[in-house]
């Protein structure tokens, strides 16, 4: 089977390394991008997703690589503790929650492929342009950097290919562009000294704003890479990202945050010494009924784009490319199987979906603000812990990231013939 992936991102390369561990040799990602991604900022892979990753033998770089995550806490702007809860191998998981940069994580994946798959797995500066899907093969249409342009007829086409994917656009032509909500992003990585465990994530909040603080790389000399995310309401939400007018940047964040307390940090020297902010729009896609069209699926943003809460966007791409391998070499037919994959994952990611859209477990932050938007010395002044706890196993049952279900559940590492066993637990973090 000839399988195509459009899009090099974490699903993309994931999804890659996977098709390859189930048995398929032939396997190509095309990137539209000239190189791989090379931007620094960081994300979390939660214990399910990394779970996959060492079912693939990749655990032990990873862990060389990023920060493992101990702890979350959920504060109010001055610093107050609203909910604190383990993570990772501290809440009792077989495997870490990591904190990492996305760029180092798209370069493990992207060695791993080309190891398996050979170095040509891997077509950077090629995007699609056109796309036809209703005969029995699909046939894509590429255009290199240079204008050259070529045909790929290939047994499945899988559309990696993030928020903008253009293998979506071929299926929802009208959707237009993502919706916006407003809301401005601006992150930045910094170092600085380790906070509170070192190896901490803390969120602050009310009932508009948000700040998010985690270390995602620790220095030889005690110091840690601190990334940081800060997200308001801002005229400029709907103008184009970049990084531009830092100083700027820096007073309007200060106008909006410089009174705030994050536990163990100076925000006003985090920021005031981060060289380059980035500005980005909090979009997302609304859910859609289909993934599937004969044998076209999407995967990842590409199918379920969504607001940035509960570290979510990497983790499920991820577990999209394990199901969509597992089910590929489950089934005897390829359509079959792609509506097989959309059946497991499309239900449980629209529900997601709109969960994020009240920014999942960060919602106890802005009931704290409605609830005492004054402050409060206690916070069981304000909720009971049941409540509290109650938001939090809702939210991780939702994403299915719930401690018992990621430690007992099947691998979905395949049998094939010439292994003695399915990998079920490689790379377990005991």
């Amino acid at each position: 089977m000839r399988i195509t992936l459009v899009g090099a991102g974490i699903g993309g390369l994931a999804a890659a390394a996977s098709l390859h561990d189930a048995g398929f040799e032939d396997v190509t990602v095309f990137e539209a991008a000239p190189r791989l991604s090379e931007q620094g900022f960081g994300l979390n892979i939660l214990p399910n997703a990394v779970r996959e990753l060492a079912e693939l033998g990749l655990l032990d770089e990873l862990r060389q690589q990023a920060v493992q995550t101990r702890e979350l806490m959920m504060c109010s702007p001055r610093g107050r503790l609203v909910w604190r809860e383990d993570r990772g191998l501290s809440a009792g998981y077989a495997w870490p929650q990591l904190s990492i940069s996305r760029a180092r994580l798209v370069a493990v994946l992207a060695a791993e492929v080309r190891r398996r798959l050979g170095d040509g797995a891997v077509v950077t500066g090629t995007r699609l342009a056109a796309l036809d899907a209703a005969g029995g093969r699909p046939r894509a249409v590429l255009v290199q950097e240079n204008g050259v342009r070529r045909t790929v007829e290939t047994d499945v086409l899988v559309g990696a290919d993030g928020i903008h994917s253009a293998v979506r656009a071929a299926f929802y032509p009208a959707e237009g562009p993502p919706r916006a909500n407003g809301v401005t992003m601006y992150r930045g990585t910094v170092r600085g000294e380790r906070f509170l465990t070192g190896r901490s994530m803390a969120v602050l909040g009310d009932d508009r704003r948000r700040l998010v603080l985690y270390p995602i790389d620790h220095g030889d000399h005690g110091g840690c890479l601190i990334n940081w995310v800060a997200a308001f309401p801002d005229a400029t939400a709907g103008t184009p990202p970049g990084a531009e007018d830092v100083q700027g940047m820096r007073q309007t964040l200060l106008r909006e945050f410089g009174g705030w307390s994050p536990p163990g940090l100076d925000l006003v020297g985090v920021i005031g010494e981060t060289e380059r902010i980035h500005r980005y729009p909090m979009i997302d896609r609304d859910p859609v009924g289909r993934w599937t069209f004969g044998r076209v699926t999407l995967l990842g943003d590409a199918a379920h784009a969504m607001y940035p809460a509960g570290s979510n966007g990497a983790t499920q791409a991820v577990i999209d490319a394990r199901v969509l391998a597992w089910h590929l070499a489950s089934c005897s037919d390829a359509g079959d199987a792609l509506r097989a994959y959309e059946a497991d994952r499309l239900p449980q990611m629209t529900e997601l979906q709109q969960s994020n859209r009240s920014m999942g477990p960060e919602r106890v932050l802005t009931l704290a603000h409605q609830r005492a938007p004054l402050g409060f010395e206690r916070i069981e002044d304000v909720f009971s812990e049941e409540e509290l706890a109650e938001i939090s196993r809702t939210y991780a049952a939702t994403g299915k990231f719930d401690q018992e279900g990621v430690n007992s559940r099947p691998s979905l590492t395949v049998r094939r013939r010439g292994r003695t066993a399915v990998r079920r637990n490689k790379g377990r973090a005991e």
